[in-house]
């Protein structure tokens, strides 16, 4: 793991969650950094999404902290506009910033008042602990229901010199990202500007956060943030800017499949690749149909090979095909030919089906050319149990 240079992180409990685990975390660059963002489609949207969407206008991309906390999603509350903006001029006036220069991030329960104080009091502190070696401890801070804390990591050789890319994100559950999901911010000591980050964070995000589901539910507080401070000294040729947004893909579809092997409850990591489509949009909806649809995480959850709801889930989709010409596949065993059965040992199967990773093909013949990967995991009694409480 070698991580992007010219970064300092922190971490520590503010006293925002009920337990005493490490709630607020500081992301700096030493240099003023390129930046790009993309947030919740949600109509409902958190005080620091909205800031954040201001404050990248406002710098024109340019960005030198970020501060996250966990444990409060500062979302439908009376102060929370006021909370964000004052906790990003603090950060600000502490490390002789610009304020539209910080950016802010929550995650946690909605409608619950922020204590701006807590925050207040722990920056300082905050600010003394930024170290460059503290990565692992903010990937830690900014879990909610999350078992483990998700990083990636890569480089990419070019011409001038190798790029390190390093991503973190968190997020278990209300997981249907239309832009981004939960809490991610990517970095990389590569330059460059943010006109190039825009596009290229736009089209990554396409193929990793845009092809994951647990539950079908878009959060409010959804925030993804691709940020460049170019203190590797190398730029990218514009030849070679297709291998570094293949090195930010390769990060970010890593952290996008532990999103949903980490899904709440879940005990199976599930692999929709759909083939065939009219087109990738359309292969997408299919996908992400099958993905959403709680009668196939469940009987993926039983190891219960139940083709026809795979089946009735895409004709759910909005997508025209003709089902006579679908075949499907799971764990590589055909069990659905034309869109009629087609004979397999159930036990066998079945055996298969208990494996902690599932995979789903669903074919369309034909000419079509479209096609989509999503990810997604099963439902079990766990999820339940953790939504039955979360606010409790």
């Amino acid at each position: 793991m070698n991580l992007p240079l010219g970064y300092r992180y922190s971490a520590m409990y503010a006293g925002i969650r009920a337990q005493p685990r490490d709630d607020l975390a500081l992301i700096v660059s030493g240099v003023p950094a390129a930046a790009a963002g993309v947030f919740t489609e949600n109509r409902v949207q958190a005080a620091p999404v909205k800031l954040c969407r201001r404050h990248l206008r406002a710098s024109r991309g340019t960005v030198g902290a970020i501060l996250v906390n966990a444990g409060n999603a500062n979302c439908a509350t009376r102060t929370g506009d006021r909370v964000a903006l004052a906790s990003c001029r603090e950060i600000a006036k502490r490390l002789k910033l610009p304020p539209a220069q910080v950016l802010a991030a929550s995650t946690g329960v909605i409608g619950v008042e922020l204590d701006f104080g807590l925050i207040e009091r722990a920056l300082p502190q905050l600010v003394a602990g930024l170290a460059e070696n503290r990565f692992s401890y903010v990937a830690r801070a900014i879990m909610t229901t999350d078992l483990v804390p998700k990083e990636a990591f890569a480089e990419v050789k070019l011409r001038r010199g190798v790029v390190r890319i390093a991503g973190m994100t968190k997020g278990s559950g209300m997981i249907q990202p239309r832009m981004a999901t939960t809490l991610g911010f990517v970095l990389t000591d590569a330059h460059v500007p943010a006109a190039k980050l825009r596009p290229i964070l736009k089209r990554t995000i396409e193929r990793s956060y845009n092809r994951i589901s647990v539950d079908g539910d878009t959060s409010t507080n959804d925030t993804m943030i691709l940020v460049a401070n170019g203190c590797s000294g190398v730029r990218p040729d514009p030849k070679e800017l297709a291998a570094f947004e293949n090195g930010v893909a390769e990060v970010m579809e890593a952290l996008a499949r532990m999103i949903a092997r980490d899904g709440e409850g879940a005990k199976k990591l599930v692999t929709i690749e759909v083939t065939g489509a009219s087109n990738s949009d359309a292969a997408a909806a299919i996908a992400r149909a099958i993905a959403n649809s709680p009668l196939v995480k469940t009987a993926v959850a039983g190891s219960d090979p139940n083709w026809g709801r795979i089946l009735s889930a895409a004709g759910n989709a909005g997508v025209t095909f003709d089902p006579a010409k679908v075949d499907v596949r799971m764990q590589s065993v055909l069990v659905c030919r034309g869109g009629l059965a087609a004979p397999f040992s159930e036990d066998e199967l079945k055996k298969k089906l208990d494996l902690p990773e599932c995979t789903i093909e669903f074919q369309i013949r034909g000419k079509g050319k479209g096609q989509a990967r999503f990810w997604t995991c099963d439902f079990t009694e766990g999820y339940i149990r953790i939504n039955a409480s979360y606010r409790t």
